[in-house]
């Protein structure tokens, strides 16, 4: 860093400083990014070569591939979503699923170190002491550069949560505020944890978990009323202005005009009761006091009819049905506890209570039970992690946490999946730091899915699902042709992800097909292969998405004729450093 000296400065430099003052905020954040550059570690690339020395240079001159560890594989039903525990730094896998799942991730819970300084954060390989003066800045660096990767990932309606303490919440909620807009913050959620027992005059019980959503003006219209039910809405409104507060007069008028059009207000003839704010209830005839429906809906674990609320439900069968439908009813644990709507961030009041009890010391019993012996301290609850994704996700979500830690998220995936029969997905990221993730997160995962014989010898079953390990690796960034087509050969596992395509349906000589449930996926790593490709896809009548190897952005179309207008091509490697070039532009 150069010194403040500015009579010592050139033009040029004098010039990169004063741009540089300007672009900062006058309110905001502001911390020594040229002081605090995080490098990254050197892993063996593809052949064999393996040394920092040997390259001069940071491995962020290395494009980030994945490579899949068959052998911790784990299918129990084909039906379910494939999941994904990628090993690695995380700023590599968020660069690599910045190609496969840009705009794709409904929610993303993340626990990053909390910069204690009681060696919980390693920056540059070397722990952060309390002392150093740049501790705060260090971290800032670490994790904007992950955030901001992560927004990309997130979709429209997606929402973040992060989980932090006294030591940089301050500075975590400033940051987010920059980088997903002060207008997008949709809270804190206070997390009451057991009282610690440290020397100051105030014992701290508490965590925080900072919630942002990607952007708030197109958060979906969660809409439970039909198109007829918004026409008698209208005529409420236009009566209320005609009567004002003569609620009676109302309902005599709203009623007569239900009535003399029955026909085109069929199946909202329920709404004949107004209370004073203009709430419509439906008139059951099997209740004598304006109440609800009465109609039996099974508890999709056990089966049996659920507990109907004493004046019945609020909404006729169709729409229960349809909410139902669309993931949006909440059950409890077993049929005795009425289902009911699910909150969501723009239908309701209360999202999240903004205190939520949870002792962690009950989650490391449920761990070291579940893993035979204690490995890990203080992982995150999976009933917290349920509770933040039961409100505001879906049964078909995709959830993202890249620092996976222990893996509850992944544990709380599944177990929600369990409960209610949906069909969420979890994309886990986490070093190998102290073997956390082969002796822990990767162990956990497969003995919920599996099941296992706990640490009390008590035989517990597991809960399905599938998973698919990779681990973080390099190829070389320099663009020559021969470093493209080393990419090329060894990114068939990003496109699978991103095609969600892992179903081999046939292994040529250097071409490769897989199959989803909507279309078949293409592969051809030589432009030599496309004939063979072709003839072979011509015996599958299905639509195709094709990638095939160039040097360039072109592909050679006419040989592609006879899968015409059921095809779409796209040339890799181009399409994979497309996005690496503007990820490392933009950091």
């Amino acid at each position: 860093m150069k010194s403040k000296q500015y009579e010592t400065w050139s033009k040029e430099e004098l010039v990169h400083e004063i741009n540089a003052l300007r672009k900062q905020k006058t309110y905001g954040l502001v911390w020594e990014k040229d002081r605090t550059k995080e490098e990254f570690d050197f892993f063996i690339n593809w052949e064999g070569e393996k040394t920092k020395e040997e390259f001069g240079r940071e491995s962020k001159d290395k494009f980030p591939v994945l490579a899949e560890i068959t052998s911790k594989e784990i299918v129990t039903n084909k039906n379910y979503p494939m999941n994904l525990l990628i090993e690695g730094d995380n700023y590599h896998s968020l660069v690599v699923l910045n190609f496969t799942h840009k705009g794709a991730i409904d929610v993303i819970y993340i626990d990053p170190p909390y910069n204690t300084g009681n060696k919980d954060f390693k920056y540059n390989d070397q722990f952060v002491e309390k002392e150093d003066g740049y501790r705060h800045s260090k971290w800032l660096s670490f994790i904007s550069k992950r955030l901001v990767l992560a927004k990309n990932l997130l979709k429209d309606t997606g929402v973040i949560f992060i989980s932090i303490d006294d030591n940089e919440q301050a500075q975590l909620r400033l940051l987010c505020d920059e980088i997903f807009g002060e207008e997008n913050f949709l809270g804190n959620v206070i997390w009451q944890t057991a009282t610690d027992n440290n020397p100051s005059q105030i014992a701290v019980e508490h965590e925080y978990i900072i919630t942002y959503c990607k952007n708030k003006r197109l958060q979906p219209k969660w809409v439970v009323a039909s198109e007829k039910a918004r026409i008698v809405d209208t005529h409420y409104k236009e009566l209320k202005l005609q009567f004002g507060n003569k609620s009676t007069k109302i309902q005599f008028e709203l009623r007569r005009w239900m009535k003399e059009n029955k026909d085109m207000l069929e199946g909202v003839l329920h709404y004949n009761y107004v209370d004073e704010k203009g709430v419509y209830y439906p008139d059951n005839p099997s209740n004598p006091h304006p109440g609800g429906y009465k109609y039996t809906i099974l508890h999709p674990i056990t089966k049996k009819p659920c507990r109907i609320p004493p004046n019945g439900y609020r909404w006729p069968e169709i729409t229960f049905v349809d909410m139902l439908n669309k993931g949006d009813i909440e059950f409890g644990v077993d049929e005795t506890i009425t289902p009911k709507p699910k909150k969501r961030i723009t239908n309701s009041k209360e999202l999240l209570r903004s205190v939520y009890y949870e002792d962690n010391r009950r989650s490391t019993n449920e761990l070291t039970e579940l893993l035979g012996k204690k490995l890990f301290d203080n992982p995150k609850s999976p009933r917290l992690i349920k509770n933040l994704l039961r409100f505001v996700s879906n049964t078909e979500a995709t959830v993202l946490d890249f620092f996976a830690g222990s893996g509850t998220t992944a544990h709380s995936v599944l177990e929600m999946n369990k409960e209610d029969g949906g069909h969420r997905r979890f994309i886990m990221c986490t070093n190998n730091e102290s073997n956390i993730c082969t002796e822990v997160c990767y162990p956990r995962i497969r003995n919920v899915i599996r099941g296992y014989l706990g640490a009390s010898q008590i035989k517990v079953s597991g809960l399905g699902g599938n998973l698919k390990y990779f681990k973080t690796d390099f190829v070389e960034a320099d663009p020559t042709d021969r470093n493209k087509q080393k990419l090329v050969n060894k990114c068939m596992e990003m496109l699978c992800i991103k095609e969600n395509a892992f179903d081999s349906v046939k292994e040529g000589k250097r071409y490769r097909i897989f199959k989803n449930d909507e279309y078949h996926l293409g592969i051809i790593f030589d432009d030599d292969y496309i004939d063979d490709f072709v003839k072979e896809a011509q015996k599958i009548q299905n639509k195709f998405h094709v990638y095939v190897f160039s040097l360039d952005e072109s592909v050679p179309t006419s040989q592609f004729k006879n899968l015409k207008g059921r095809m779409t091509l796209c040339a890799i490697p181009e399409a994979i450093l497309k996005v690496y070039r503007k990820v490392f532009q933009d950091d």
